[in-house]
């Protein structure tokens, strides 16, 4: 027997016989979605409410339901209690899920918190539209890994910021930044700067006037 789609794929066993049992159709709907973008090594994934409703057509206060079904019968719990742009990491139990998982892999509260901080500061300025992918989730760990001040992060992405909001007010070909990655560098940068804080708050000051003149530019772009 041979697999038509390799990739992707996920082992239905045992574990979702006994999810199929105890769920409610919708729930066990949104189980499968998870189970099918899950990392197999933790059985974590960022559900993002957005892409979940659209796949699945539930509206978000439905989607919450599904969820605490989930927590409350024992098939899923939450990574991190606080919800930020609707969306929650959540972990199938391991009674529900068929792959053995990487204790290795397992994020600390630490690691959790951090990322948590740097899924807000990702979404805090207008010239970043970045989902926080698995990719990003792996930059993010690897700054953590490492021991990069969360200070250090957030002032990158001021720095990355204001040097993209200049190049798009001055017309350069270019879109916002998608991902993560794209602060590496400037992150290093950072750390090797020895600026004052003075500079840093100018900076912010600076890069929230350039971004009001960008949506004010926009505005009349779409309005012509």
């Amino acid at each position: 027997m041979k697999l038509k789609h390799p990739q992707g794929w996920f082992a239905a066993g045992r574990e979702v016989g006994r999810a199929i049992e105890v769920l409610s159709d919708g729930a066990f709907k949104l189980y499968i979605y998870v189970c099918l973008h899950a990392e197999r090594e933790t059985g974590c994934l960022d559900l993002v409410e957005s892409d979940v409703t659209r796949a699945l057509g539930r509206n978000p206060e439905l989607l919450q339901d599904r969820i605490e079904e989930m927590e409350r019968l024992g098939v899923c719990r939450r990574r991190h209690a606080a919800q930020y742009q609707g969306l929650d990491q959540i972990e199938v139990c391991d009674a529900f899920w068929p792959y053995e998982k990487d204790p290795a892999r397992a994020q600390s509260d630490r690691q959790t918190e951090y990322l948590e901080q740097i899924r807000q500061l990702l979404a805090s300025h207008r010239c970043m539209k970045i989902a926080f992918t698995p990719a990003d989730r792996r930059v993010a760990l690897e700054f953590c890994q490492k021991g990069v001040p969360l200070e250090n992060v957030e002032r990158a992405i001021l720095l990355g910021c204001g040097r993209k909001c200049t190049a798009l007010l001055n017309g350069q070909i270019g879109g916002p930044i998608t991902s993560l990655h794209y602060f590496r560098e400037i992150i290093e940068e950072v750390q090797q700067l020895q600026m004052t804080a003075d500079y840093w708050r100018y900076l912010e000051l600076s890069l929230g006037r350039m971004e009001a003149e960008l949506v004010e530019k926009q505005g009349h772009v779409e309005t012509k």
